[in-house]
């Protein structure tokens, strides 16, 4: 089953979304309703690196952002609102989150533990929103933490499962595909997973992700750059040697497709594919294997009660990946692709629903939603 995904949203209001990545930041301005445009704003990665920190990139990027915006005639006066790409700061449940200086700091500082590129969203729409006005909105970062007890337990005492994943585009993908079936988030039960250079595979329950991997921590199956779940005992064996850098490393960036062939591009490791190369055949195969067991698992954290498997991400692109996933799954729950994401469009409707008021803005409360069992 198949759902394209659109670029509308509802509302008559002017909405400008930022979205920070590794060395680009896209950005969308969305009008009466409809996308005016939508683009990456480049950014020189030798440049980045040398700048130390993330946070350190923030004067850049916003000094590229500013000249993009000039260059294309585009004025920002009047918006109604500016969200950011919320990361880094403590775990929050799901919803819509007020920029303030607490978040922004807490942000700045990682409180969360995510280090990431995401973490500049929020800095760069609180800095927008200061030039230009409008409400100034962060929602579902990557953060979002709506684990059950039974999920957060490891077998080391003191030591707990987190919740990091592609959550803005997971539970946007979910409530796109309830608009589409007329029914409602919180009444039933997803498997959504995000196939991408990084997987994320999640539960969702009653309109709350209450299980999934830790895929900012590496865990779940590998993907173009991380090398994913892994015993213990072949970590200590295989890697006891390595800088814990290079380990983090190959958790977030150097694992995966990267560790076996040097590069990340899916493109260019799936045209070895089609062209009968074994070990391209081999390693590809396993990955959309390990993608589909960890969508099964998920189904028992649903005690088997799954009303759709919803897949996204950019990997959908290639037919292979939606058939071997759909082969290995579909006895659970019907499957339905959104290829691509909807991070951009779900920032805008948080905005319009605010607006609207279908929706309130919280206050971060500048701690973590879940505080230990102690």
């Amino acid at each position: 089953m198949h759902s394209n995904v659109g670029q509308t949203v509802t509302g008559p209001w002017r909405i400008f979304v930022i979205n920070p990545g590794s060395t680009s930041t896209k950005v969308s301005l969305f009008e009466d309703g409809k996308c005016a445009f939508d683009t990456d704003v480049f950014h020189d990665s030798g440049l980045l690196r040398s700048m130390g920190t993330i946070n350190d990139q923030l004067d850049y990027r916003m000094g590229v952002l500013e000249d993009f915006l000039e260059q294309n005639g585009i004025d920002l006066t009047g918006v109604d609102a500016v969200v950011g790409r919320g990361g880094g700061c403590y775990p929050v449940p799901g919803g819509i989150y007020k920029i303030d200086d607490r978040l922004i700091e807490d942000t700045r500082e990682a409180k969360g533990g995510l280090y990431h590129a995401s973490m500049l969203g929020v800095q760069m729409a609180e800095r927008v929103h200061r030039r230009f006005g409008g409400l100034a909105l962060m929602t579902n970062p990557p953060i979002v933490d709506e684990l059950c007890d039974e999920a957060r337990i490891t077998g080391v005492r003191g030591i707990y499962r987190k919740a990091v994943s592609h959550a803005l585009n997971l539970k946007a993908v979910a409530r796109r595909h309830c608009e589409d079936q007329g029914i409602r988030y919180e009444d039933h039960d997803f498997i959504v997973a995000h196939i991408d250079g990084g997987i994320s595979i999640t539960a969702h329950q009653h309109g709350r992700m209450i299980d999934g991997n830790d895929a900012g921590g590496g865990e779940g199956p590998f993907t173009p750059t991380r090398m994913g779940s892994m015993a213990v005992t072949d970590v200590l064996n295989k890697l006891w040697d390595k800088d814990p850098d290079e380990i983090r490393t190959l958790c977030s960036q150097g694992g995966g497709l990267s560790s076996w062939f040097g590069t990340s591009s899916s493109d260019e490791i799936h045209k070895k594919v089609e062209e009968g190369d074994e070990l391209a055949c081999r390693i590809w195969s396993a990955m959309i294997y390990q993608t589909g067991k960890w969508i099964c698992a998920m189904a028992g954290a649903l005690y088997g009660h799954v009303d759709a498997i919803l897949l996204t991400g950019g990997l959908l692109r290639f037919d292979d990946v939606v058939e071997g996933v759909r082969r290995q799954c579909s006895w659970i729950a019907p499957v339905y692709t959104y290829p691509g994401e909807l991070e951009q469009q779900a920032m805008a409707q948080a905005a319009c629903d605010v607006l609207s008021g279908a929706a309130e803005a919280r206050t971060y409360p500048g701690e973590p939603v879940w505080k230990g069992f102690e």
